[in-house]
């Protein structure tokens, strides 16, 4: 397989889905899609608040994972294994961290706002 067509497959999937959830997100709490977790999934507001945390980062640290698989393409001389699964791994990660790192910032784990 051509290396800029696992790049696209890989990491360019993975960028592709940012925008999706970027330009659809989920409106309401459901069990299908979305960024879903038992304290987002405690009430609306925490819902749309780790929503748009985490798709801000998706898109974000995806970006660097596709424009570093697509790098990582053209100017490695050897074959790609897993470098971009591991971009992509990490990017999700990432996200998972900021994510809930906000959450715990901003709500209580019975899900109400933390006074600042």
């Amino acid at each position: 397989m051509s290396p800029i067509i696992y790049i696209l497959t890989t990491n360019g999937l993975l960028f592709l889905m940012s925008i999706i959830f970027w330009k659809i997100p989920p409106k309401k709490i459901n069990n299908w899609y979305g960024y879903r977790t038992h304290k987002t999934m405690l009430n609306q507001k925490i819902w749309d608040f780790g929503n748009t945390v985490f798709t801000k980062n998706l898109i974000i640290y995806s970006g660097i994972s596709f424009l570093g698989g697509l790098l990582l393409a053209n100017f490695v001389a050897k074959e790609l294994t897993w470098q971009p699964m591991a971009l992509v791994f990490l990017s999700v990660i990432v996200c998972i961290i900021k994510t809930e790192r906000a959450l715990n910032d901003n709500f209580t784990e019975e899900g109400k706002k933390k006074k600042n």
